[in-house]
């Protein structure tokens, strides 16, 4: 049987201890404001006792979200891909509910902050990643950290998330591209070659800015891509054009094919859309242009997706466009 205490709390008021003692379990101690909230929180536990589903609470119970984050970043970050997750930590540390405990957290303190960012302006997407990696920290505490007995909240407010935004749809149309190379031809360097050989070959930023020559087998017309978004390495084929390509860079001593990061090769495309009066388009757009042509050519969705990278057929849909103009031919 639960025993029950009335005790002076810390502000000096009055709250009640419920003491739930049994044989092969660790003694279960909880405080409430009432004798009323106390018992209904023992009569629970000693049923799932009783039924042979209890689950300790206390870790999740004394585990408050700032601390759980703080172990998140130590733990988890480091084996994920995004650059971006630590500032995501940094958000959540800085909000209000990271002095509460896990277990304390619910869906409507969830459905509130979507509320809040949304008033805020936040775009959707940025709401979604905020509450995924609230989402993988709540599951990763209940099936890797002990505290089984969590509930993930984010999973409570599937029908409350914000809409997210329909997927850019930016293309090079008219004489763009010929505009852009130009441009880039002027601007020197080589941004040139990387826009033509994102355009070739469908890769991301930091996939190009990472190539290096042992990865390159030209004789197989086959570039190695080692270390991607997703985790998984892949093969990307190589064009009669893309590899024209590999004959102007030198050789570096470090190996890399291309001596610009991530960071330039952005910086150098916004200056160059500049110069050449091109409005709306970001480098990651190629991405978006060259899977669209992978399509136009012909290939399969399998195909393109071995090519792109991609992992699933809703996300290689995200990344295609495909112009009404272009298909007019194959329907005869």
């Amino acid at each position: 049987m639960a025993s029950f205490i009335q005790r002076r709390g810390p502000n000096g008021k009055r709250v009640w201890q419920a003491h739930i003692r049994r044989r092969g379990y660790q003694a279960q101690v909880r405080t409430f404001d009432t004798k009323a909230e106390a018992q209904a929180w023992a009569a629970t536990i000693e049923s799932e006792i009783v039924r042979g589903v209890f689950v300790s609470r206390a870790e999740a119970e004394r585990t408050t979200l700032d601390e759980a984050l703080v172990r998140y970043q130590t733990e988890i970050t480091p084996r994920k891909k995004s650059i971006g997750e630590r500032g995501f930590v940094r958000r959540w540390r800085a909000h209000p509910l990271a002095q509460r405990t896990l277990a304390s957290i619910r869906g409507k303190d969830i459905a509130e902050f979507i509320r809040t960012r949304e008033a805020d302006e936040v775009g959707g997407n940025t709401i979604r990643l905020e509450l995924a990696l609230l989402s993988h920290l709540f599951n990763t505490a209940r099936s890797a950290w002990g505290m089984e007995s969590l509930t993930n909240p984010i999973e409570l407010v599937k029908g409350q998330r914000p809409k997210l935004p329909q997927g850019r749809d930016r293309r090079l149309v008219g004489d763009e591209e010929t505009r852009l190379l130009d441009a880039a031809r002027t601007y020197g360097g080589e941004i040139g070659p990387i826009i033509t050989w994102a355009i070739e070959t469908a890769m991301r930023r930091g996939e190009i800015a990472a190539m290096r020559w042992e990865h390159v087998d030209q004789k197989a017309r086959v570039l190695l891509v080692p270390e991607t978004k997703t985790g998984t390495p892949r093969r990307v084929p190589l064009s009669s054009r893309a590899l024209a390509i590999l004959d102007g860079p030198v050789c570096r001593i470090d190996g890399r094919v291309w001596g610009m990061k991530p960071d330039s090769i952005s910086q150098a495309f916004e200056r160059i859309c500049s110069t050449a009066g091109i409005e709306g388009l970001t480098f990651h757009d190629l991405r978006h242009e060259a899977t669209s042509r992978l399509f136009e050519k012909g290939l399969n969705p399998m195909e393109v997706a071995a090519i792109t990278g991609h992992k699933t057929l809703q996300m290689l849909k995200r990344y295609t466009h495909l112009r009404a103009e272009d298909l007019v031919e194959r329907l005869g």
